[in-house]
């Protein structure tokens, strides 16, 4: 069976549970019943607004799940046949989404196995930065006649992506010489504008489109991140029903029925008690990047200085990555005994791909005796299970998505219902969760500083705000 049999997709239907976040269980910490129910009004005009702007073409990610994927599908074929080596070079929502669905749906350990046990997939690389030790570090490791660079940023001109580009250009054109340049490209970017669009039409390189309309931390399941996915090998038609499967669990108009609503409305309610962290714990190392993606469409879909009628708001929770177990040795004495200010969000595995059994030795030592017999799969359960009650007694709410096995079909359904929910935490909020004018500060003054024409006035501002050197020590 697969993701076309009905019964098959409901034995894998990942569920909110959210007992551990109400008053009915943690006690005056917890989130009342009448509190969610006055909340209700205000979730039906936030989700009308989201369906509304749905039908009319403002919100393009929702209908991502239903998209035709055979170009993308047939050019990741035809690159694995001869790569040896993929190189994405992105930053945010251009790594984040594909780098998620790598390590959650990969081989933990891919670039260590032969080809043939990568399924005669290249070796994959992420470069989500630009620190020049660790970028030129890598590219200098890699076989340029083997290696296939993808650019990806929607806007076609971040600072950090192109200059990624440019760099890896510069090597294998001198590595290659330029009539083999077209082979070791592709390109992902806005489908008219921008200086990368600028440069596929005159050099003719191979691309594949950001759809209109959707940004970069909405854009896991465009090609930004479905082409780095299907050329490791990941079944990207799987991972799409699994996101269509929870878009019609997300279109349920009683909020109380919607998992998306649910859990905006939660965190929201949350964070207006003051528990305003947001802590997002997987229970599975595979699961662990997806905790960081989780971090970026939180932060920058509602950190928000304005609300959308102008008001000073400063609005939004922080969000934090913690990892089950090992964060249980160095976070959770924090989490337990610090400050009230937080709300937990728990990612539970109920079947590993490996049980991998403990071995029945050192019978005579009765805290190891008690391990032997049970599996490693027991144990981090366990390990979360101990971790969600802790934190109940202590009046600390949490909830746990719960979720079959890791496969495409599960975190496609994990994916898209977090970014359901933010767009409906943004018409709780009140703001617009879908710009990042916070952000776009930051970029004006790379520009500047870099010596970008049309930016002077800003780089004379940065010169009269130079440091003292009096307060240096």
């Amino acid at each position: 069976m697969d993701w076309r049999d009905e019964a098959w997709r409901e034995g894998l239907k990942i569920t909110l549970d959210y007992n551990s976040v109400t008053s009915r269980f943690i006690g005056e910490n917890g989130i009342s019943k009448k509190e969610i129910d006055a909340l209700l009004p205000r979730a039906r005009e936030a989700r009308e607004a989201l369906s509304k702007g749905r039908s009319e073409g403002i919100y393009p990610f929702f209908d991502l799940p239903y998209q035709d994927t055979s170009l993308i599908k047939l050019l990741a074929d035809d690159i694995a046949k001869w790569a040896e080596n993929f190189v994405l070079l992105g930053i945010g929502g251009s790594a984040l989404g594909p780098i998620a669905l790598h390590t959650s749906l990969r081989h933990p350990y891919h670039n260590l196995l032969s080809r043939r046990g990568r399924g005669k997939r290249p070796r994959m690389f992420f470069m989500d930065n630009v620190d020049p030790d660790a970028f030129g570090s890598l590219i200098e490791q890699l076989n340029p006649e083997k290696t296939m660079s993808c650019v990806v940023t929607k806007s076609g001109g971040t600072a950090e992506t192109m200059a990624q580009f440019m760099v890896v250009r510069a090597i294998m054109q001198k590595a290659l010489g330029k009539r083999k340049l077209k082979k070791h490209f592709v390109c992902i970017t806005d489908p008219e504008k921008g200086n990368l669009r600028k440069i596929v039409q005159s050099e003719r390189l191979t691309s594949l489109d950001v759809p209109p309309g959707v940004g970069g931390r909405f854009s896991v399941f465009t090609p930004v991140g479905l082409f780095p996915a299907a050329v490791s090998g990941i079944d990207i038609d799987e991972l799409l029903a699994g996101a269509a499967d929870m878009d019609r669990r997300t279109k349920e108009q009683n909020s109380l029925e919607n998992p998306a609503d649910m859990l905006a409305m939660l965190q929201y309610l949350a964070d207006r008690k003051g528990r305003h962290i947001s802590v997002m714990m997987p229970y599975s190392s595979a699961l662990r990047d997806v905790a960081d993606w989780y971090r970026q469409i939180w932060a920058e879909s509602l950190g928000k200085r304005l609300d959308l009628k102008g008001n000073i708001v400063h609005t939004g929770q922080t969000p934090v990555k913690a990892l089950g177990t090992t964060d249980q040795h160095s976070q959770v004495q924090l989490y337990m005994e610090g400050p009230n200010d937080k709300i937990f969000i728990l990612l539970r595995v109920e079947s590993f791909a490996r049980e991998l059994p403990i071995p029945e030795i050192y019978k005579d030592i009765d805290g190891m005796a008690y391990l032997g017999g049970h599996t490693m799969a027991e144990l981090i359960n366990a390990e979360q299970a101990a971790t969600e009650t802790a934190l109940a007694r202590a009046g600390r709410p949490s909830m746990t998505i719960r979720i079959p096995e890791v496969r495409p079909f599960t975190v496609g359904q994990v994916l898209y219902l977090l970014e359901v929910s933010t767009a409906m935490a943004g018409g709780l909020y009140g703001i617009n969760p879908f710009d990042q004018p916070g952000v776009e500060e930051g970029k004006i003054l790379t520009y500047a500083m870099m010596g970008r024409p049309g930016f002077e006035e800003k780089r004379a501002e940065l010169e009269k705000l130079k440091k003292s050197p009096e307060y240096v020590i």
